[in-house]
């Protein structure tokens, strides 16, 4: 495993809540939250929509990158899901 093997990855669920949260493989990440046995927090919350990702790094990185993409007000979090290269340039700002 590279150093930029975690992505950040954002959900949304129905009511338009959006989920952030970090993994090595998105695909089966998000296949287990569809399924009920990703977070509890997702479960019965569908539809879901995978709604972007962006390289982080680490582990390491990927946890403080996590937390600060989820201080974010709602409006800043749609404003990067609504344009991936802003998502990848925020995420980039934040491992500075």
């Amino acid at each position: 495993m590279t150093s930029a093997d975690w992505i950040l990855y954002v959900v949304r669920a129905r009511g338009g809540t959006l989920y952030a949260g970090i993994t090595t493989d998105v695909d089966r990440r998000f296949a287990e939250h569809e399924s009920g046995r990703g977070a509890k927090a997702l479960r019965g919350r569908g539809p879901l929509e995978l709604v972007g990702r962006a390289a982080v790094g680490d582990r390491s990185t990927a946890l403080r990158v996590e937390l600060r993409f989820k201080r974010l007000s709602k409006a800043r979090k749609e404003e990067l899901v609504a344009a991936p290269p802003e998502l990848e340039a925020w995420v980039g700002g934040a491992l500075e």
